[in-house]
């Protein structure tokens, strides 16, 4: 059976100093969350260690700078995240989490030659900074320059230090797998699976190409696998229905079928569950 390409979404992360990483767009921690909803204004001063009487601590005020500077990103707030992001660094001009959220940002703003700069200047300041690695590998395969991207994504996986490298290892094939090779995709997302057994995005991958090779019974053990620790997404669902289609089992296909149209009946495998009915 011919594999179907798919277009996947990377997973972007911010490295804190002291934190562990942390999705770009994704769900914030309630420390960062709280800064946001005691600060009163734009110039609030945020409580900051101190170093010796009189005297701040640049890097407290950095880090204090950075989790609003993420915060306000999440909220759509992206002047208030710039300039969040420009006090940190001035705070602390050598700080490389800043300089990768800049990155980010700009990323998202459309403006790529600063997103790149930025990207490179946290990698100058701290070669090991593997958030900063993965960030600017999946910039680089956004832009086609997949060798660079995946040589990027390895530099952050292999650093000893490290500890997720199955985010970077999954960027690298989801990278291989945008751009047409997916054998090599499905070689990463094995090599994801030795990290993490049980790491989501990989997972659902992994049934999905499962499926797609006509290997079904496998396809079924990869989405189980997947359900044991998440719940169902119109994804999963839809996929889950087309792998028992084709295992026969009448009882999940019809529990699958269920659930899609009562849960996400709104959602586009819903769309595609009604219109391949209609062709059978």
């Amino acid at each position: 059976m011919s594999f179907i390409r798919h277009t996947v979404v990377f997973i972007s992360i911010l490295q804190l100093a002291g934190c562990s990483p942390i999705a770009a767009v994704g769900m914030l921690g309630s420390t960062i969350a709280k800064s946001v909803e005691n600060s009163q204004g734009d110039n609030s001063p945020m409580p900051v260690r101190r170093t010796e009487p009189g005297q701040y601590d640049r890097q407290a005020i950095a880090e204090a700078n950075l989790n609003l500077g993420i915060a306000y990103m999440q909220q759509g707030q992206y002047q208030q995240a710039l300039d969040k992001l420009n006090r940190a660094r001035i705070a602390q001009p050598d700080y490389s989490p800043t300089y990768n959220t800049l990155g980010v940002l700009y990323q998202h703003l459309g403006e790529y030659e600063e997103a790149e700069k930025y990207y490179k200047h946290a990698i100058k300041l701290n070669p090991m900074d593997s958030a900063a690695l993965n960030n600017y590998g999946q910039f680089l395969c956004q832009q086609g320059r997949f060798e660079d991207a995946e040589k990027s994504f390895m530099e952050s996986a292999n650093n000893p230090l490290y500890p997720t490298p199955e985010i970077s290892i999954t960027n690298a094939g989801i990278c291989a797998l945008n751009n047409g090779k997916p054998d090599i995709a499905e070689e990463y997302f094995t090599r994801a699976l030795t990290k993490n057994p049980r790491f989501a995005p990989v997972l659902i991958q992994m049934s999905e190409i499962s499926y797609n090779h006509g290997e079904y019974a496998k396809a079924r053990d990869y989405l189980q696998r997947y359900l044991a620790d998440n719940k169902h997404s119109p994804k999963s669902l839809w996929l889950g229905i087309r792998i028992e289609r084709e295992l026969g089992d009448k009882n999940a296909l019809s529990s699958y079928t269920l659930l899609l149209r009562n849960q996400f009946a709104d959602s586009k495998e819903a769309a595609l569950l009604k219109q391949s009915e209609a062709t059978n």
